[in-house]
């Protein structure tokens, strides 16, 4: 029996397909957005691993007791995974929103990332 997918789920093949055509050998920019936290990853598929990451999970925030649903968070950890690509030496990335909507928390964490020194 075939499943059937989520609506998310097919628009996030569909924006990675997009992607794959464009990447040109540059790591992805991977975002993952829950309603309590914001997630971001720098992938290189070629290798098939993880660069570089970071979480509103992450000692800093969870301490703080600051809160990851909201833009500024996004807007931290944005900065926070452009720091820590410059650091491993990449600057250019394809940015994967993962099926979300350019919007809201996606733009501010995709802003404060280009802003960090990425470029996509």
């Amino acid at each position: 029996m075939a499943k059937k997918l989520s609506a998310l789920s097919l628009r996030t093949a569909r924006v990675r397909k997009a992607l794959a055509k464009r990447e040109n050998g540059r790591p992805r920019l991977s975002v993952f957005r829950s309603s309590k936290n914001i997630y971001a990853q720098i992938i290189d598929d070629v290798k098939g691993v993880t660069v570089a990451s970071a979480s509103t999970l992450e000692e800093g925030f969870v301490k703080a007791k600051k809160t990851g649903a909201d833009k500024a968070a996004a807007e931290a950890i944005g900065k926070l995974i452009a720091e820590r690509a410059v650091k491993a030496g990449i600057k250019d990335v394809v940015f994967d929103r993962g099926g979300y909507i350019y919007h809201g928390r996606v733009k501010a964490l995709a802003d404060a990332a280009r802003s960090g020194g990425l470029q996509f």
